[in-house]
């Protein structure tokens, strides 16, 4: 059987694909730019590694401060949580008492509204 020769037209196709994009003036323009930078970075942070180091540093100080943050937040909201969840069943039986006491006064109402000597009844049409 032969050799696959898939990965070596992917390689073809992908230098193709740059060197055509190449003729575009302001990609060359922005490569030459981009590759500009980045040498010059190159060239600072190999003299100077203790500043490399200290904007690691600093980088990971902000990530982990972010991940505290983030892991302080969750634990209390993990806290409301659960506690909504014990408190659910007690705002419940309020809700249910509360409508249980309307319901007795509303009765209670009708009774003191009700008078035997005078006669509130509706007149018929």
């Amino acid at each position: 059987m032969g050799k696959s020769k898939f990965s070596l037209f992917i390689i073809t196709g992908a230098l193709a694909g740059a060197a055509v994009s190449m003729l575009d003036k302001s990609t060359r323009s922005h490569v030459l730019d981009t590759s500009n930078r980045m040498t010059k970075q190159i060239g600072f942070y190999s003299r100077n590694p203790e500043e490399l180091k200290l904007k690691l540093q600093n980088t990971k100080d902000k990530y982990v401060s972010i991940y505290e943050q983030f892991s302080g937040d969750a634990a209390y909201i993990k806290t409301q949580v659960q506690e909504l969840k014990t408190l659910t069943p007690q705002v419940k039986e309020l809700v249910s008492e509360t409508k249980e006491a309307f319901v007795e006064s509303k009765e209670e109402y009708k009774d003191l509204v009700k008078d035997p000597l005078v006669k509130n009844e509706p007149k018929k049409l």
